[in-house]
């Protein structure tokens, strides 16, 4: 069987450009003008002192050439030398005092910002991507942004200024020997973005997105974990994660060996660099047009130049690492919700829970027929209402699109007269408790589990609503209580004690809508009647809306309604189409044993 790790998001595959990338790290700096700008005033107040320091070198050269007799000028050429060196250190380090606080909080910001970007796509996006690999981007492009915004400030700016400095001073003094240094540094600036955009920067996508793969192959494997024990497969998963580092390790092998390359190049230019930059000075020194403190100059000058331009070629390779890292969630940004609220919509305001299909047309993206056509029905406030049907019948959707974690094709749906469409989806959703059928916890506490219908609810209320949902007594039992940490999705606690934390949940949110979807088909069967006690219990005076695949839960519903491919086929109550003798008879049958 192929193993499947690529991710089935379609804008996974659009790169977007250098450009783009870094004009949106860019809006970033703009946000704190004041740090950036404190930022930019420091730099280059310390660029202004590394290009004082070849010609301090230089007049501290000739004092000592003119001899003894020139003590005094010598110790004041030295004083000047190393109140350069001294004065442009301290700028140096200021210069990222203003830095550190933007960077930091804009590294916030960006990663805040892609979570909360990722949050509001659809469940079909979230369904096409693994969870894993969507974290390790969020957290790729903050280190990312770091090492881009570095790059650019700190030293690929301060880098170029000094290096254009240089030659130009050269250039006014002895033109050919700037015009030397100036086509070198072009040239050698040149050359490391073209080899590093065009011959590494391929194959450093490629190691990125099999980084990506690595998180989502490892968290898709720690995630069923119960799974992989249960079937004592713990060597098939090494394998297979070891499949996939393999084809990292190799990628990035030849990403490295492509940039050691470049820096090959690099130092080779350097070389060239050195040469040609004393060798013509020594040259006119020679014709007794330059003095030993020029010689001194260029010297300086070179050991200046080749720092900076070791830095330039380091950080563009830095530079584009980090653009690499931050494309994913720069892209992510870029991309509209798949379900957007409308501009200015209001919030949902409701407690009646009347819900109406009207006219509603709606079809996955990946089926090849619409689900549901022209549909309408309508759900009486307080009325309870049972859906049953085959897998694929559309009972789930139905849910769904009430909560809107679709959007209609074509139609609208109401609730308390309030097109869905047209208020916030988190308002909308709070008006909406929903009891799965295998409730997935957070790795919290019991209380923080039970508080998250309602954030701000005191611990009486939340006792209260564990004592309606029976977990009361369950949860004293445990060492810590309400405190106890239940593990990632819950699975710390037994199946029937994270519903009953579930239905806690729902009792505290007190919507007025309630969703129950096969909430005891997993329980035994004393579990499973202290469930529906408090199941029965929660739905007095709600509108619910229960998904049943056993039917002995739904004998009291007000109304059942039979799906098969999208459409009502029969609705009643559970005694009148049992004797009717037609397709819910004849799931009843099935289940009971029957015929």
């Amino acid at each position: 069987m192929t193993e499947h790790y690529e991710e089935a998001d379609e804008s996974a595959n659009r790169v977007l450009s250098n450009r783009k990338v870094l004009g949106f790290v860019m809006g970033y700096w703009l946000r704190r003008p004041w740090l950036l700008a404190g930022t930019l005033v420091t730099t280059l107040a310390g660029i202004g002192f590394d290009l004082a320091l070849p010609w301090a070198s230089g007049r501290l050269v000739d004092a000592v050439a003119a001899g003894p007799s020139s003590q005094d000028l010598a110790w004041g050429a030295w004083g000047l030398f190393v109140g350069v060196y001294l004065v442009g250190s301290l700028m140096r380090n200021l210069a990222p005092r203003f830095w550190i606080p933007l960077a930091a909080r804009n590294m916030r910001e960006i990663t805040e910002e892609g979570f909360g970007k990722v949050q509001s796509f659809s469940a079909d996006w979230h369904g096409d991507n693994f969870s894993g690999a969507t974290v390790r981007k969020l957290s790729r492009a903050m280190w990312g942004y770091d090492e881009v915004s570095d790059a650019v400030v700190m030293w690929l700016g301060p880098a170029l200024a000094v290096l254009l400095g240089l030659s130009v001073m050269m250039i006014l003094r002895w033109p050919l020997v700037g015009l030397f240094s100036l086509a070198t540094v072009v040239f050698y600036i040149a050359s490391n973005i073209f080899l590093t955009t065009t011959f590494a920067r391929p194959l450093n996508l490629k190691s990125v997105g099999l980084d990506s793969r690595i998180g989502g192959a490892i968290s898709d494997s720690i995630a069923s974990n119960a799974t992989v024990r249960g079937f004592g497969a713990e060597d098939r998963e090494s394998t297979r994660i070891a499949g996939v580092t393999a084809l990292w390790s190799t990628a990035v092998q030849r990403t490295w060996t492509r940039f050691t390359d470049i820096w090959l190049v690099q130092n080779l230019l350097l070389v060239l660099l050195q040469a040609g930059l004393t060798g013509l000075l020594l040259r006119l020194w020679a014709r007794g047009e330059a003095t030993a403190g020029d010689v001194a100059f260029g010297v300086t000058s070179f050991m200046l130049m080749s720092g900076y331009l070791r830095n330039i070629g380091d950080n563009i390779r830095m530079l584009q690492k980090g653009l690499d890292d931050v494309e994913d969630v720069a892209r992510y940004l870029t991309l509209a919700p798949q379900v957007a609220d409308a501009p200015g919509a209001p919030a949902f305001a409701g407690d009646l829970g009347e819900v109406v299909f009207d006219h509603a047309t709606f079809g996955y993206k990946s089926a090849q027929q619409t689900l549901y056509r022209d549909f309408s029905l309508t759900i009486a406030p307080g009325e309870r209402i049972a859906l049953v049907g085959p897998t694929g019948s559309g009972k789930s959707t139905f849910v769904k699109l009430v909560q809107r974690l679709y959007d209609l094709d074509s139609g609208r749906i109401l609730i308390d007269g309030q097109d869905v469409a047209k208020v916030t989806q988190g308002s909308l959703r709070r008006a909406i408790a929903v009891v799965p059928q295998d409730p997935a916890l957070f790795h919290r506490t019991i209380g923080e589990n039970i508080s998250y219908a309602r954030p701000g609810a005191t611990a009486d209320e939340i006792e209260l609503a564990a004592r309606r949902a029976r977990a009361h007594d369950f949860i004293t039992k445990l060492p810590k209580g309400y405190e106890t940490l239940v593990g990632e999705r819950g699975v710390k606690l037994s199946g029937g004690e994270r519903q009953r934390v579930a239905i806690a949940r729902a009792f505290l949110a007190d919507a007025p809508i309630l969703v129950l979807d096969e909430a005891t088909s997993s329980l035994d069967v004393e579990t499973e009647r202290e469930v529906q006690a408090a199941m029965e219990e929660l739905m007095v005076g709600r509108t619910t809306i229960v998904i049943a695949h056993r039917l002995s839960t739904i004998r009291g519903a007000d109304r059942i309604l039979v799906f098969e491919n999208g459409q009502v086929i029969e609705e009643g109550r559970h005694a009148e189409l049992v004797k009717r003798g037609g397709a819910y008879a004849r799931l009843h049958a099935v289940t009971m044993g029957v015929g």
